[in-house]
């Protein structure tokens, strides 16, 4: 695992701060980080609502990327509440393949930081519905 993924894991430690907002949203508990084409990385954390207007860390980080006028993707992490790593969901993972359809399959994903595992986005979303 090379120098990037862990200036990605720190970068997304340092935004990673669970806080209550208010009675209804909570934020914080996990967050990501986006490596983009032009090699800046971009962070987000999860939102969370008493209804379905939340959103995911990745999803925030990515756009937060396309906020800065980015929309090429090169790697993706999750830190869990606990300090682990996750695999994104598949609202996530489905965003990632429509912002890029031709390419989405290279997508590198960190799913173990420990043990070092990388998977790319086309392993574990092989097959697109459109």
């Amino acid at each position: 695992m090379d120098k990037i993924w862990e200036e990605m894991y720190m970068s997304a430690k340092l935004v990673q701060n669970e806080r209550k907002i208010s009675e209804y949203v909570s934020a914080g508990e996990v967050s990501a980080a986006i490596l983009s084409k032009s090699g800046k990385i971009y962070t987000g954390v999860c939102i969370d609502t008493c209804s379905t207007l939340g959103i995911c860390a990745e999803r925030n980080a990515i756009f937060n990327m396309i906020t800065n006028g980015e929309k090429e993707i090169l790697r993706v992490l999750a830190i869990l509440p606990d300090g682990k790593i996750g695999a994104p969901c598949g609202a996530c993972r489905e965003l990632m393949v429509q912002l890029m359809p031709e390419t989405y399959k290279d997508i590198e994903i960190l799913l173990d930081y420990e043990n070092k595992r990388i998977v790319k986005l086309g392993d574990i979303t092989p097959e697109w519905w459109i």
